[in-house]
Order: C-alpha cells, then structure tokens, then sequence
C-alpha cells in the first residue's frame, strides 16, 4: 500500500531512531515544514543520488527513512530550526515537483526489523565503546543496547563511512545481515578481531 509524503533529498542518511537536526531556509522546505507541523505528518529523507541540497530539484535514492518534527523553533522569520527523528524506512515510487521545486511521492512502507533474539555481540560492544567516549546524550533515548536494529543503526550513522555505504545499509532488509556488514568493517578497520 503506497501513501503520499513530501520529500526532502539531502546528503545525509537517516535511519530509523535516528535524529536529524535541519535548518530550513529555502521556501518550498518552509511551506513544507508548516504543512508537516500542521498536520503532524512526516516526510521523507531520501540521500541525493544527483544533484544539490540547495536550487534545482535532486534526484534522491529510492530506499529513504520517514522524519517525524519532534521540536521546532523559529528563531528569525524564514528560518526554522527542526529537530527530526526517523521513523520506518520506505520505498519511493512515483515522484513529481511542484511548481515551487518541492518534491513529494507516492511511497511504501518497507517492514521493520524482526527482532533477533540473539546476536553478535562485538557490534554491540563499540558501541558501548562509542556511547562512552562521546556520552550518552548524543544518542537517541532510551538506549536500546540489547536491540539489534538500534545497535545497527546507531553503528552505521556513528562510525565515518562513505555516504554510499550508509545508503546500502539503509537498504538491507535484514538485521543479521546489517550486523554482519557493520562487524567486516569493524574488523577491516581493526576495531574487533576475528573470534571476538
């Protein structure tokens, strides 16, 4: 079943759980802010596959994350200040551009995670690592560190990787899978070893 959204291509992946700080300035991402705040809908976070953040219109991926507002503000007229969270990914399937260049699609929801009752736990433990080092409160909260969808998707948007390869995390449909992707290039980059 598809339904309608904006959506907003941004250089930028967001996963489920995940927070998104904007500053929204360009006047289409304005009329949409207000509808979204209206309305209490979400749009959707697509990364830009070609294209600008900023001007014409960009190509996004077709896999992206919805965003729900959380808290806005308005600190000068014509500047919003957003705080996001990702909520379900989905898949993008017929899009069109308004006149104003914003885009909006006809969009599905891709199922969540099921949950893995027992995973991996080296994953985990940088994470642990990670939490520690730069504290808590640059996490979403509560801290689900026993969940293996929060453990993957806090990973993927922690760790420095090429925005590609966070995209074809955000893609996997499988959180094993996901797991087993982060774990090879924790071990590539030494950060765990093999029979951890």
């Amino acid at each position: 079943m598809t339904e309608e959204h904006f959506i907003f291509p941004l250089g930028t992946v967001l996963y489920p759980g995940g927070m998104l700080p904007l500053k929204i300035f360009e006047q289409r991402y304005i009329e949409m802010t207000k509808i979204c705040i209206r309305d209490e809908r979400p749009f959707g976070v697509c990364l830009i596959r070609e294209g600008k953040e900023v001007g014409a219109p960009a190509v996004p991926e077709t896999i992206g994350c919805l965003a729900k507002i959380e808290h806005w503000d308005m600190p000068q007229l014509g500047v919003f200040h957003l705080i996001a969270r990702g909520s379900e990914r989905f898949r993008l399937h017929e899009s069109r551009v308004a006149p104003n260049g914003l885009m909006s699609a006809s969009v599905e929801r891709l199922p969540a995670d099921a949950p893995l009752q027992h995973f991996d736990r080296a994953c985990q433990q940088v994470l642990k690592l990670i939490i520690e080092r730069i504290g808590e409160s640059k996490f979403p909260s509560p801290l689900a560190l026993d969940d293996a969808s929060w453990v993957g998707y806090r990973l993927a948007e922690t760790l420095p990787l090429d925005l590609r390869v966070r995209q074809e995390l955000l893609e996997v449909e499988n959180v094993g899978e996901r797991l087993q992707r982060l774990r090879d290039i924790l071990m590539k980059e030494g950060l765990i070893v093999q029979d951890q």
